[in-house]
């Protein structure tokens, strides 16, 4: 049963990781919105006032259909010029120029995910590639980027004309592309950064071999 446990929580965790878009309701209004996870775990997002206003918001991944991870969260609203402003520059990275100007951490309370619920606090797991992420972002899009374009064509079946890798996690990258935030999963978690670079460059081959 432990073990069961352990997969709900893991299946949950890398759902939530893999995407950066969903919808947020808040009172009788659902907005689109786009977030990005910090390196301790949590989640950021431009934000409107009128959500900071509403007790009860709830996160769907990707979208408020049926078979959507539903999140219960609670924003805690950050100043851009202020001790977090770093995340603000991770989220313009992923994303570009906001539609809103104020900012909070999106902190997950609860989580139904695949008729399981699954506590907030199990999903806010520090990344161990945090410290590596610039140097590893700069390996892939300095040396690697037609790399790029096959992962995301052949893992993800879209295609990219000029891809930037954005941001790795021990389950996968995140590439940006014109339009869109592409995830590809790695093939094997990458705990470190030399296990990360390997696997990367292995998944590249792998994806030239079958273009």
């Amino acid at each position: 049963m432990r073990v069961m446990e352990h997969d709900v929580i893991d299946n949950a965790y890398a759902y939530l990781i893999g995407y950066t878009f969903g919808e947020i309701q808040f009172g009788e209004h659902l907005r689109q919105i786009k977030y990005v996870v910090t390196h301790d775990g949590r989640l950021v997002a431009p934000v409107m006032v009128a959500m900071l206003q509403t007790l009860d918001c709830v996160l769907f991944v990707p979208d408020a259909g049926e078979e959507s991870m539903e999140i219960a969260v609670s924003l805690e609203q950050f100043e851009e010029s202020g001790e977090h402003g770093r995340w603000v520059d991770r989220w313009q990275i992923f994303h570009g120029d906001p539609e809103d100007v104020r900012w909070a951490f999106l902190d997950v309370d609860a989580v139904r995910h695949e008729g399981s619920f699954v506590d907030g606090e199990a999903l806010i797991r520090p990344n161990p590639l945090a410290d590596d992420e610039a140097k590893l972002c700069r390996f892939m899009n300095d040396n690697h980027r037609d790399d790029l374009r096959r992962l995301c064509h052949h893992h993800a079946s879209i295609d990219i004309d000029h891809p930037v890798m954005v941001g790795i996690d021990p389950l996968g990258i995140h590439v940006r592309g014109r339009f869109e935030v592409v995830r590809v999963e790695s093939s094997e978690p990458m705990t470190d950064a030399d296990t990360a670079q390997r696997v990367l460059v292995a998944m590249s081959r792998d994806a030239e071999a079958t273009a």
